[in-house]
């Protein structure tokens, strides 16, 4: 399959610098093979014309549960603690293989509808949802939730021992890591297991480290440390590492984050709608921690929606930082974009539109009215473009939304049996 993206305003890196140009695109198969004017003869088998559309890489999402859309405005306003164990965990502890599944699909539309092309998902039943990505043409990088359960710690690493085993590279669009939850729910000889198993099978590691102040305070009374410094004794940045949240760290937390290469998920709206406080992100970038975005789940964000994690990325920081030029534009671009593919360690790959790259582009439609004029692409994208301008969606060089018609997924099914399945947890 041959296609050309035409006419369009492409969004660029360019040592490291943002630019938009007008350029053309040719996709051979799954990758990106000519940027510029296309050479004569190409032979394209589809031709879409991107006239007055952004031209950009697909966003990449770098935490998120998806699964949890089945809990979406069940349980809102609560303390985090109270929010897990009152109202989350006792409903995931009744999660069945078809409520995942199906819950995977809606998620994964979602994601599509607002220019995701690749998500690292942390969950339960996840070969569910393995099942999906690969049915709809999505990318999924995919760690299994494990925690320190005395019945249960075993099977749940042989379990990614087996999804490693039966679904890593598949398709070229799979990737397994090994999902610890937290230092507070893994145990330090358990996190010991997995950064075994995770040197075994030669993966990464993905984490929720120092979302709360009181996750914090609990691991200096318990460990006399920090919760980064806590896992960082126990070998877990050994293996390539993305943490989730990292909102409440000091300067020595930070320069472990950046010696160990540790990639950073800052969730601005999960972290605002817990309370869970102000991550330093300027410092950590400013410091060379590489910032990636995600949405966190549903039940806590409560969509899957990345332009509001990078509209919220620059206009949080400038408040907090008191600076108007905080985390500009073009920075939080970069976290939902080139970020993301470094912290998932696909950044020769994927990230960028560059020849030789995986062909993971999203089309904007900018012929909307909260667009015009158009002064500045990157601003336009950052503060004021919405998941619902997303025009075209292709990963690996497949179409799988275009003309905003998803074409690997039956929406209106998928958000009924969803439903059903939500229905069914929460007896509501």
């Amino acid at each position: 399959m041959k296609l050309i993206i035409k006419n369009g305003r492409v969004l660029l890196f360019e040592k490291d610098k943002a630019v938009v140009k007008k350029v053309d695109i040719g996709i051979e198969n799954s990758k990106i093979v000519q940027v510029g004017e296309i050479s004569e003869g190409f032979g394209a088998d589809k031709i879409i014309d991107a006239n007055n559309m952004l031209v950009m890489p697909g966003f990449i999402n770098t935490h998120t549960h998806l699964a949890m859309n089945l809990f979406r405005n069940y349980a809102d306003d609560m303390l985090l603690q109270d929010w897990l164990t009152k109202k989350i965990w006792p409903l995931e502890k009744k999660l069945t293989a078809e409520a995942v599944y199906w819950a995977s699909v809606l998620g994964i539309a979602e994601l599509i509808k607002s220019g995701v092309t690749g998500f690292l998902d942390m969950y339960f039943f996840v070969e569910e949802t393995i099942k999906v990505a690969l049915e709809t043409g999505v990318r999924a990088y995919i760690a299994r939730g494990l925690t320190d359960e005395p019945l249960g710690m075993e099977f749940q690493l042989k379990e990614t021992k087996e999804l490693y085993r039966k679904f890593d590279g598949k398709d070229g669009r799979i990737k397994i890591f090994a999902g610890p939850h937290a230092p507070y729910t893994c145990s330090p000889r358990y996190l010991k297991k997995v950064k075994a198993l995770a040197d075994e099978l030669g993966i990464g590691i993905h984490i929720h480290l120092s979302e709360t102040r009181q996750e914090v305070n609990d691991s200096i009374k318990q460990w006399r440390k920090t919760p980064i410094k806590h896992v960082y004794d126990l070998g877990i940045f050994e293996r390539p590492t993305i943490a989730a949240h990292c909102v409440h760290v000091d300067d020595d937390d930070i320069q472990i984050l950046k010696e160990c290469n540790v990639s950073v998920a800052y969730n601005p709206t999960s972290n605002l709608k817990l309370a869970s406080g102000f991550a330093p992100v300027e410092k950590m970038v400013k410091a060379g921690v590489n910032v990636s975005l995600g949405t966190d789940g549903a039940s806590s964000n409560n969509n899957l929606n990345m332009f509001e994690e990078i509209h919220l990325a620059s206009i949080v920081n400038k408040c907090v930082n008191n600076d108007a030029v905080s985390i500009p534009a073009e920075t939080a671009i970069k976290m939902a974009t080139i970020n993301g593919a470094k912290a998932l360690g696909v950044d020769g790959e994927l990230g960028s539109i560059d020849v030789g790259k995986k062909a993971d582009i999203i089309l904007i439609d900018l012929n909307k009215p909260h667009l015009c004029p158009l002064h500045n692409p990157l601003s336009a994208v950052c503060y004021c473009a919405q998941a619902s301008d997303v025009h075209t969606v292709i990963v690996d060089g497949k179409i799988l939304m275009e003309n905003y018609e998803l074409k690997t997924i039956d929406l209106e099914k998928a958000m009924y049996n969803t439903a059903r399945c939500a229905q069914k947890l929460t007896g509501a």
